[in-house]
């Protein structure tokens, strides 16, 4: 049998797939595993190899060769040791895609410590907040950075300008690692707002064997593609699926640096050849917002997106645009990648809307609360067989007729108006389809007679005044149903994102119910 890499098709994935298959992926086994080793030493022997293309927001390309990477993690990671920082303890790195951010991340996980990347546009609340969490021995992040934050107890506070780089280069550009499988490697916070702090979720050397799962399924990638993510590497997608996996099976992988713009990224997969893009859903649509993709030439051969669920819009302009379907790919941080549409596989049907089916060895089921599966068709919890039991998501969704999951929202995002159960992703998705709507939020209000409705939070250039409500109400309407629309509308000129870009309803709902509180 060849290796995983050798096959394409949905039909070889589900022959071939083994544990073990996986594992002989990678140079360390069960027992003995470190991250940086599978992602940068091992194809560092070719000085000349790429492993990261930068896009810079002002325009710049940046290439990092694998043989750079490998020194300069090297050489933090005789830093780290120099200033008394042991295996165990957390490092945290706040700073955008760039030499001192690689060689940060992999130098940290080297020297057994434990790697915390950080949000770059978090306020110095945000970062606060998750700094207390983590209790790092080290901050390494930019002058900007750490003038915003100030003096942070506990906590040494290293500037990655040109005197540090400078510094840095005087160690030796090899390191022995010696970790095992099992120890920590990474600390990764999923997306929140800055007034609740999220879990952060423990990774250990081992879970760069589980996330190539989704590299291989949930991502498409194989050796030979030119691979781009445009999501911060400081959240899961950017990360593990846009960075780690992709490195760790040799793969030249591109990023976004700075502030985001579609035209910048468009230019990047032009300029670059790109053949697989994985991007947030609010990245497409961002392209499709930005109206200049015409002016591009690209050579898209597999899509993929991750975080929330795309319009049907959207969708189309994916498919106008780059000639290939959008597959998505769902999972948590917690869990992992369990749902895929296998980009690249000839034979796998990707029917637009649905999340795919389940990545080979993985039983995923939606379930009525009772814990029986549900009908075809109807609305359950998808939750996943793992060490005997059924585990919750905690998110939505139903099966059709052929297998194909699909995505009905969070458990908390249902409303439930006068005794009808609605879906915020169906009625944003309604108000998507409108021509004159960029952006759509939905949430559920109280109401005394009907305990709550929905309201919607539109960003458009349409005036909000009375004439528009009932445009948009009899809009939805016709599209779902005659109780399913937002009777509440509210025009705002951004709505609230989480750093994995997503639109943050939480934060809308919050901010609803302290208004009423208020009042």
């Amino acid at each position: 049998m060849g290796s995983l890499t050798d096959y394409t098709s949905h039909a070889d994935a589900m022959a071939h797939f083994s544990n073990d298959a996986l594992w002989d992926l990678f140079d360390g086994d069960r027992d003995r595993l470190n991250i940086a080793h599978e992602c940068i030493d091992r194809h560092a022997s070719d000085p000349e190899r790429v492993a990261v293309r930068i896009a810079h927001e002002d325009g710049r390309d940046e290439l990092l060769t694998f043989d750079a990477l490998s020194r300069g993690s090297a050489r933090f990671a005789h830093f780290l040791r120099e200033g008394g920082i042991e295996p165990g303890e957390r490092v945290a790195v706040m700073l955008e895609p760039s030499p001192a951010f690689y060689a940060g991340i992999f130098g940290c996980m080297k020297a057994g410590c434990i790697a915390v990347p950080m949000f770059t546009l978090f306020g110095p609340e945000g970062a606060r907040l998750r700094l207390d969490d983590c209790s790092p021995a080290l901050l390494l992040t930019s002058q900007e950075k750490a003038d915003a934050l100030g003096e942070i107890d506990g906590v040494r506070v290293v500037v990655a300008d040109a005197d540090f780089l400078e510094r840095l280069a005087s160690f030796p550009d090899r390191f022995e690692v010696q970790t095992r499988a099992d120890d920590l490697a990474a600390f990764q916070y999923t997306s929140g707002t800055t007034r609740e702090l999220p879990e952060a979720i423990r990774h250990s050397h081992r879970a760069i064997v589980l996330v190539s799962i989704a590299a291989l399924y949930g991502t498409g990638v194989r050796p030979g593609d030119e691979f781009f993510c445009p999501s911060s590497p400081a959240w899961g997608h950017g990360l593990w699926h846009g960075t780690l996996a992709p490195l760790a099976l040799g793969v030249t992988t591109g990023v976004y640096a700075g502030r985001f713009d579609a035209d910048r990224l468009m230019r990047a997969l032009q300029d670059h050849r790109i053949t697989n893009l994985s991007a947030a859903a609010t990245h497409y649509r961002l392209m499709k917002n930005a109206g200049t993709a015409a002016r591009y030439r690209f050579s898209i051969e597999k899509l993929s997106f991750t975080g929330e669920p795309i319009d049907e819009d959207t969708l189309e302009f994916a498919m106008r645009t780059f000639g290939r379907p959008v597959c998505s790919m769902y999972g948590t941080t917690e869990i992992g990648v369990i749902l895929v549409n296998y980009p690249g596989a000839g034979d796998f049907e990707v029917k637009p809307g649905s999340l795919g089916k389940p990545v080979p060895n993985v039983r995923v089921e939606v379930q009525r609360p009772d814990g029986q599966p549900s009908a075809p068709g109807e609305v359950g919890e998808i939750k996943l067989w793992r060490r005997g039991v059924w585990y919750p998501t905690k998110d939505l969704g139903h099966v059709d007729g052929d297998g194909y999951f699909y995505h009905a929202g969070r458990a908390d995002d249902v409303i439930i108006s006068a005794g009808w159960t609605m879906s915020a992703v169906e009625i944003e998705n309604a108000l998507l389809a409108h021509p004159d709507i960029h952006e759509a939020a939905a949430i559920g209000v109280a109401d005394e007679t009907r305990g709550q409705v929905v309201k919607a939070f539109l960003v458009t250039p349409r005036a909000a005044d009375d004439a528009f409500r009932r445009e948009i109400q009899d809009f939805v309407r016709n599209r779902l149903s005659q109780h399913e629309y937002p009777r509440q509308i509210a025009v705002v000129d951004e709505l609230p994102k989480t750093p994995a870009g997503k639109v943050n309803r939480k934060t809308l709902r919050d901010r609803e119910r302290d208004a009423a509180a208020g009042a």
